[in-house]
């Protein structure tokens, strides 16, 4: 008896994990997303499209130095080095910011410098209508410190590739500040290599935008590196934030410790995190953790937060995820109230002690202080 088998093809499995997504420098080997697949199924792809294609004229936003300007380098034109020494896009919107920056801003720290003052870029925008995409370049030489805040405001359709290298021994913190007009639409990708007992502490503050997409990846590449990765949203009506977070210890004996907290308010607010660490094979006696907190204060708003973690060693000192989202804390507002506090003024307190966690890790009076008075500002509107 002969017995006839059909050769089946095998099915599609989609890419899952962020450490096999492809990477390309050509936007067209990402093809147009269509919301299906895994990095944008939690995005309003339709909302995004302005940025699937180069901007043009690239003339939609300005850049003003308000303070280091003597920190900044020649402009890196594509090919020109350090630009491309780490960063290779992994979505069509870095591809498109990559071809479309002509030239790149170049954030050079001097070898052994500390840096006492913040260098403050202010990125504004020139309307809803404008394009522009760009590509940024803060490179920290060895044994260098400072703090690099990127200050985003006014109105755009905005694709911008960071390239962050904290070379050996280099103290580094980064702070993207996004407070957009309601309009904007802004897609980023930050991209950073952390060196031999290097030191990175990486922000990404999202308040104003109408869609705001600031996804960071953070090598620890050198033995010893370290990675601090912090996030701070507060999404109002009709707004989408998101941060698509990828840790990857690579490196021996490294450290990070990822924490993105959130606030949202209003009929259709919603906010997207999604949490990626990879321990590879050599990165042995590596310490990790990543944790995303959303508290939500009305009804008709969605925090989406997913937390993966892949372990390639069994050689570790520790690693772990959590994930929560809630309302407020009926026995916090009780225990706050059965002290004299009106319920409405406990619920401040409680946000306010939520959010201010990152706000305080900044570091830096001036920028602390802005966020505070803008999450007071939030809150008198729910209160409204």
């Amino acid at each position: 008896m002969t017995t006839a088998y059909t050769e089946v093809e095998p099915a599609f499995v989609p890419v899952q994990t962020r450490s096999e997504r492809p990477r390309s420098f050509e936007p067209e080997d990402f093809g147009t997303p269509n919301g299906r697949e895994v990095n944008w199924k939690h995005t309003p792809v339709a909302q995004l499209t302005g940025l699937f294609t180069p901007a043009g004229a690239n003339d939609g936003v300005t850049y003003d130095i308000e303070s280091g300007d003597r920190f900044i380098g020649a402009p890196l034109a594509t090919g020109s080095a350090p630009r491309g020494e780490f960063f290779v896009p992994e979505d069509i919107v870095a591809a498109v910011a990559w071809q479309g920056a002509g030239e790149g801003m170049h954030v050079r720290i001097p070898r052994d410098e500390e840096v006492g003052e913040p260098i403050l870029v202010t990125v504004t925008g020139q309307g809803a209508d404008r394009r522009a995409d760009a590509h940024i370049v803060i490179e920290a030489l060895e044994n260098s410190s400072a703090t690099v805040v990127l200050r985003h405001r006014g109105s755009a359709q905005y694709a911008q590739n960071v390239e962050i290298i904290a070379r050996a021994g280099a103290r580094l913190t980064v702070i993207s500040v996004q407070r957009w007009d309601g309009d904007a639409v802004h897609a980023a990708s930050h991209q950073a290599r952390v060196d031999k007992d290097a030191f990175l502490k990486h922000f990404v503050i999202s308040f104003g935008g109408g869609v705001v997409r600031v996804n960071p990846n953070v090598e620890l590449a050198g033995a010893g590196a370290e990675g601090r990765m912090y996030g701070l949203s507060y999404a109002d009506a009709g707004q989408h934030l998101e941060s698509q977070v990828y840790l990857h210890h690579k490196g021996p004996h490294t450290t990070g410790d990822v924490l993105y907290k959130g606030a949202l308010q209003g009929e259709s607010a919603h906010s997207v995190w999604i949490g990626d660490v990879l321990i590879g094979p050599d990165a042995t006696g590596t310490d990790s953790y990543e944790a995303n907190r959303n508290l939500v204060l009305t009804e008709g708003a969605r925090a989406d937060s997913i937390p993966n973690l892949e372990i390639q060693t069994g050689d570790i000192q520790g690693a772990g995820h959590a994930s929560a989202t809630g309302r407020f804390d009926d026995e916090q507002l009780f225990y706050l109230q059965a002290r004299g506090i009106s319920e409405e003024e406990a619920r401040r307190l409680v946000v306010l002690g939520f959010l201010s966690d990152i706000v305080q890790r900044l570091g830096i009076p001036e920028i602390e202080t802005e966020l505070l008075s803008a999450i007071e500002t939030e809150l008198s509107e729910v209160t409204a």
